[in-house]
């Protein structure tokens, strides 16, 4: 077996100036693991890309310049993004170049680079080295290289599998995945005496021996995961939080450095639907953008450091008051105490409606996972249905390994339910198109994966067939609020009331901002009817929860 040829690391710029400093500072940094290409001009550079494109070696990272001195890297990166569209590109600029912002940052909006970066005046310059650490981090994750801790194997065209491998992606588990079909499947198979066994297999190489798990349940999951323990009923936690979206996380996060006694519930991955966005670019403090799965991986961790206990593979099925108590009843059949409840389930995505197309969920039809599955559509044709944000970052992630994305929205135009800098990303990426008053009423499959859709035009009812490689679906939300139905006020759409819009409380007071009609349970994020469907409203729900959950507990220890 041949050895994996390491990642490439490509510096161009006419600046020789830049490229000396560019050149010391990647060598010096990154040169034992990744090789460090440069070139002078930027025609060499894009011979350079085509090249290593038709070898097959796998670049990461591709850096430019723009100064007085350089006008030509923005327009590079850009012909790069079609090259090597998997590859993190970012410019560097010199400090004190004020003139050349707006030019630097139109072209990030136009998606011609993802990050801008300050080029180093002195050695050491661990804010530069910070940024470009992190897009290495989401290039390898993006293609699965590193430490294999869980391997996979697993029908082609298993749904069950597409729900593990957008799981442990989520979770920042490193993740080998292999199909049964293939060579090394069956290898791989018939290395565990396992040939006949039923799919999917699991094996976790961290474990002493490693342990193999055939067809396990989440709870056979969790429990070799050693996430698993049964709480101890005579427990009362201060709060107890359900789901690890933004505003759960956020929520963990202020009550246990707040000293209150923290359980943090959740049935898949820390995130949420936040988690699955391929790169966040308008969460504030993140000038060069983030991935949902590190932001929420970097929450998960400080509410982990800050003392909250964590429940996964569980989720909320009831929840009752037991005199100054909470009591959530679990998928698990068991049940959690606590003197107050945040409520953070965050919502599901739509479905389709079309039965043929529910029926290939996880073989070619997907909701969400879009970053999980990107890599899957290499050279195929990926539809995204939906005109939210979560539509154009998936949308937009997709086309780095996708030959052709369009876009299916209902509407006429995006301008009211999409952002604008995403709206310009689309606009400028030559593989994605966008289809307008257009929905999906059916679909085609071959040999149990789809193959096709049917388009109706919704101005004139006209169908259409097309081929279709995948399809994602990110068409609104339904709040996953049904386990509370008769125990707390929802509106129409099944999002909980709170606060002030409660009909006729029954707190003996006024029921706080955040607070639901049972005193002492809160509702944070996208689950509580009105909130904003905002990454950094969430957070700020649920730093608001705590706050409240403070003076509830105070008022409960207030004698009569």
């Amino acid at each position: 077996m041949t050895e994996p040829q390491s990642p490439v690391l490509v510096i161009a710029t006419t600046d020789p100036e830049s490229r000396g400093i560019l050149e010391r500072e990647l060598r010096v940094r990154y040169g034992s693991e990744y090789t460090v290409v440069v070139r002078a001009n930027y025609a060499a550079a894009e011979r350079l890309l085509s090249d290593l494109a038709e070898q097959e070696q796998p670049i990461a990272f591709v850096l430019a310049c723009y100064n007085p001195v350089d006008r030509g890297g923005l327009e590079f990166l850009g012909r790069a993004r079609a090259i090597v569209p998997t590859a993190k590109r970012a410019v560097a600029v010199t400090w004190g170049d004020f003139a050349s912002s707006t030019e630097v940052f139109h072209a990030m909006a136009e998606g011609k680079a993802e990050m801008t970066l300050i080029r180093p005046e002195l050695p050491r310059d661990e804010e530069f080295h910070a940024t470009i650490t992190d897009a290495l981090v989401d290039w390898n994750m993006a293609q699965g290289i590193g430490f294999e801790a869980v391997r996979l194997i697993a029908a082609e065209r298993d749904a069950r599998s597409h729900l593990l491998r957008d799981v442990f992606t989520r979770n920042h588990i490193p993740l080998g995945y292999f199909t049964a079909e293939s060579a090394a499947g069956q290898s791989a198979l018939a290395d565990l005496g396992l040939t006949d066994a039923d799919l999917p297999v699991m094996v976790l190489r961290f474990t002493t021996p490693p342990t193999v798990l055939v067809n396990p349940s989440d709870i056979e999951l969790a429990d070799a995961f050693g996430l698993t323990r049964p709480l101890d009923t005579s427990t009362t936690f201060d709060v107890v939080i359900l789901g690890a979206g933004p505003a759960g996380l956020a929520a963990a996060v202020y009550a246990a450095s707040e000293g209150l006694d923290t359980l943090l519930v959740e049935q898949e991955a820390v995130g949420g639907q936040a988690g699955t966005s391929s790169l966040i670019r308008n969460y504030p403090g993140f000038s060069r953008g983030i991935s949902g799965a590190q932001l929420a991986f970097r929450s998960f961790q400080q509410a982990w450091f800050f003392g909250s206990d964590f429940l996964f593979m569980r989720s909320a099925v009831g929840l009752q008051a037991d005199g100054d108590n909470r009591v959530v009843a679990l998928s698990d059949g068991g049940s959690a105490h606590a003197r107050a409840v945040i409520i953070a389930t965050g919502v599901n995505y739509r479905l389709l409606g079309v039965p043929l197309l529910e029926d290939l969920v996880g073989s070619g039809v997907f909701y969400g996972a879009a970053v999980s599955e990107a890599k899957a559509m290499s050279g195929r044709t990926a539809f995204v249905i939906g005109g939210g944000n979560s539509a154009g970052q998936a949308a937009i992630h997709l086309a780095r390994y996708a030959a052709q994305v369009t876009i299916l929205v209902r509407s006429a135009n995006l301008a009211a339910s999409m952002s604008e800098y995403l709206i310009e990303q689309l606009q400028s990426t030559a593989n994605v198109s966008i289809r307008y008053r257009a929905q999906v009423t059916g679909g085609e499959e071959t040999d149990g994966r789809l193959s096709g859709i049917v388009i109706e035009d919704l101005d004139d009812g006209s169908e259409s067939a097309v081929a279709a490689d995948g399809l994602f679906v990110l068409i609104g939300s339904s709040p996953h609020t049904d386990w509370v139905d008769g125990v707390l006020q929802r509106d129409k759409g099944g999002f909980i009331v709170c606060g002030p819009d409660i009909v006729e409380p029954e707190h003996g007071r006024a029921p706080f901002l955040v607070e639901t009609s049972m005193p002492g349970v809160f509702a944070v994020g996208d689950v509580r009817s009105g909130s904003v469907k905002r990454v950094a409203t969430a957070v700020g729900d649920g730093a608001i929860a705590v706050q409240q959950l403070h003076r509830y507990l105070a008022l409960e220890r207030s004698p009569a």
